[in-house]
Order: structure tokens, then sequence, then C-alpha cells
């Protein structure tokens, strides 16, 4: 029993001490804590904060927020892009060689066969004369009646062995001077009647007439072009030019 009391007096005292010190605050329902308060240094520089001013001022307080990693740091590493193929080189519009004998033309068209060219290779047939001779001539003037007269003044000049062409033909009423087998031989024939004075003396190529072939590309690019110079190596009508 007397513990019980002991105990009860000591709850006691301790109650009031409390109380007398300011620790269990007023029973009036106040929000301040004068005993507390006063017990403080500079308590005149104290503020007290509403609970939103103190909110405030935590959340300014708080370290700022990691940064979100970066969309690079996050996204799968791409590989290195290949670098792009070149552009390839601009079509060639035309281009077209010279005439090839016929033999020379199927020997060039089998060459060519493996590049698949199609409608992109052409073949044109050309006309060709084959030369075999070399006439000088002087070309018609006036008619029958100007051919005699030429005649007459070729002979007052010591030349003789000249001919006045008939039938219908563009060269009716010229006057052949001589037929030679050489370009080299009728432009000497030129040369020596022009020193004794016949004026407009001409040389004119003779033969049969037949056909060459040349060819025409279109649509090609710098590939394909020398390739087909390779093609036409060794051959003299495979020069290439724009097409005229």
């Amino acid at each position: 029993m007397l513990r019980f009391v002991f105990w009860v007096l000591l709850c006691a005292n301790a109650l009031l001490f409390a109380y007398g010190r300011g620790f269990l605050g007023s029973f009036e329902h106040e929000t301040r804590e004068p005993a507390r308060l006063r017990t403080q240094l500079a308590a005149d520089k104290l503020v007290l904060l509403s609970g939103a001013q103190a909110q405030a001022m935590a959340d300014a307080a708080a370290p700022a927020d990691t940064p979100a990693a970066a969309p690079a740091e996050l996204a799968t590493v791409v590989p290195a892009a290949v670098p792009a193929a070149p552009a390839p080189s601009p079509a060639v519009a035309c281009v077209e060689t010279d005439a090839f004998a016929a033999a020379d033309a199927r020997r060039f068209e089998t060459r060519l066969a493996g590049l698949n060219l199609g409608a992109r290779q052409t073949r044109l047939t050309v006309p060709y004369q084959e030369v075999s001779s070399y006439m000088v001539y002087l070309p018609p003037q006036g008619g029958k009646e100007g051919a005699d007269r030429r005649t007459a003044e070729l002979r007052e000049r010591g030349v003789t062995n000249s001919f006045v062409m008939q039938g219908e033909s563009p060269m009716k009423w010229a006057i052949s001077l001589g037929v030679f087998k050489t370009e080299v031989a009728a432009r000497t024939e030129q040369a020596r009647l022009t020193k004794q004075g016949v004026a407009n003396v001409r040389i004119l190529p003779r033969g049969p007439q037949s056909q060459r072939f040349a060819y025409r590309f279109r649509g090609i690019d710098a590939d394909i072009r020398g390739r087909i110079v390779d093609a036409g190596r060794g051959m003299p009508a495979a020069v290439l030019h724009i097409c005229r």
C-alpha cells in the first residue's frame, strides 16, 4: 500500500513539474509555446509559420529531382550509317560511230552482244561508194554549146585528151580530162592543167555504190560508253561522236 502511494505521489510531482515548465502546453488550446519560447535564444527573431508556408519552404529546400535521362542515353545504340552509294553517272543522250564495212560491222555486233543494249542500240544503213578511180574533169556549163566552146579552148592550150560526157545524168555535158587509179595521180594532173591556164578543174571519185553500217547508242552511262569503246578497238570506224 505504501509503495502504491509512493508511486502516485511521484507521478503527480512529475506532472506538476512538467506543467510548470510549460512542457504540457496550455489548457486554453493556445497554439503558441510561451514556456519554450522563453528559453530560446533570440526569441524575438523567431517567426512562426503556417503549415502552407512551412511546406513551401520545405519544397524549395529539397534537392532538385535528378533530370530524366537523355533520350540518347536510353535509346539503343544505332550503328554508324553506311555511306551512301555514289550517284550513277548521267546518261549520255546520243552517240554514234562512223560507217563500218560489212565484215567489220558483223565483228562489232558480236562484241556488243554481251552488253545487252537492246533498244538503246540502233544500226544505221549508210550509202557508200567503193572508190576505184578518180576522174579529172570540167563541170557542165552552158549545155552542148558550152561544152563545144570549152573543148576548143582546151585544144588551144594543148589539151587534147578531153571527152564530152553524154547520157542522162548530172554529169551530162561535163568534160572528162582523164581517169586515174589513185587520188595522188589525179591531183598531179589537176595541178598540171591549172598551170596551163585551164580553170575550174575538179576531181570526182568513181566506183560502185554499196552500203555500210553505222551504230547509234542512246541513254547509256559512262561505264557502258567505255565498254562500247573497248568493243571497237582495232576498228577505225568505232570512234564515237555526238549524234548529228
